[in-house]
């Protein structure tokens, strides 16, 4: 299935899951929220587990502190992404929500991309000694991933960078 292509920030977010453990081997999940377009990472929420109004009080947060909500969200068929709560929300907004086949991870790679750069750079690099430390470390990550770490697919600059030149020049 082929999807329209972004050409401009918040026109298409994905959501994805991403597992982990703490030292003493506690799992632990995390959901990535990414803009298409800018490759910024919006949020990552780190909880030992997360259902589907845990992803709108998400959504509420990054609307709430930054006004922004997309026009559409690439989500996978996970079910805290068919949740009532979920769908309600995006009703309520008028936000489309993609779903991508099953079994077909390549129908969202801006998300896949970023996760994996994730778990290399941050996950497989740390120990987690509580849900907190955690959650501290990679929130450190997102923000350094978002300002300093260049993306080729951006021109070699952050997706802050991008982001910034992009309202800028009024190409919206």
């Amino acid at each position: 299935m082929e999807r329209p292509e972004s050409v401009t920030v918040d026109q298409c977010w994905s959501m994805d899951f991403v597992a982990d453990n703490l030292f003493d081997g506690a799992r632990i999940r995390a959901l990535t929220i990414v803009d298409n377009f800018s490759r910024e990472c919006l949020a990552i929420h780190v909880d030992k587990g997360i259902r589907g109004e845990h992803v709108v009080s998400l959504l509420e947060l990054i609307g709430d502190a930054h006004g922004r909500i997309p026009e559409r969200i690439q989500v996978d068929n996970g079910s805290e992404f068919i949740s009532k709560e979920l769908d309600r929300w995006a009703y309520e907004r008028e936000v489309t929500l993609d779903f991508s086949r099953p079994g077909k991870p390549t129908d969202n790679p801006f998300i896949e991309s970023s996760n994996g750069s994730f778990r290399d750079e941050c996950l497989n690099s740390h120990w987690f000694l509580s849900i907190e430390d955690a959650r501290e470390k990679i929130e450190a990550w997102r923000e350094d991933y978002n300002a300093f770490r260049p993306h080729s697919s951006l021109g070699n600059l952050s997706p802050n960078e991008f982001v910034e030149r992009h309202f800028e020049t009024g190409n919206l």
